[in-house]
């Protein structure tokens, strides 16, 4: 399904972040939900299970983590947090279910996230799942 952008005011922005569940919704989910349309968009594919979730279940990952993708040569700083179910939530909300998909979100190229995304330690994804 294609993506489609809307600007929305302040207090429509605080309105939907104050409607939001924590580590569940982004805001195009509150809408939906305000909206009475149902979970998913006609036709839309359902969600792929979390790649991540084996790192929760292993202990190495922690429902609300941060985990930091820094690009120095462009100077940018991306930030995602584990779900409780494993997915990576972006900044504007945007639930992935990869972190590859992640970088893809954010970034609008194909990268191997399980490299670049650290926890705050440090810690690339790839090094915790070679823990496991």
């Amino acid at each position: 399904m294609p993506k489609h952008t809307i600007v929305v005011d302040h207090e429509v922005y605080e309105r939907l972040q104050r409607e939001a569940k924590p580590f569940v919704d982004n805001p195009n989910t509150v809408l939906r939900r305000l909206l009475d349309l149902g979970q998913e968009a006609p036709g839309a594919a359902r969600r792929r299970r979390s790649s991540v979730a084996p790192l929760l279940t292993a202990g190495l990952l922690m429902p609300g983590q941060r985990l930091t993708w820094r690009r120095r040569n462009l100077g940018e700083t991306h930030t995602a947090y584990v779900t409780e179910d494993g997915y990576l939530r972006l900044e504007d909300g945007t639930i992935c279910d990869s972190p590859s998909g992640a970088c893809e979100t954010v970034a609008d190229c194909k990268i191997n996230g399980w490299s670049v995304w650290h926890t705050d330690d440090g810690v690339s994804l790839s090094a915790l799942r070679d823990r496991r």
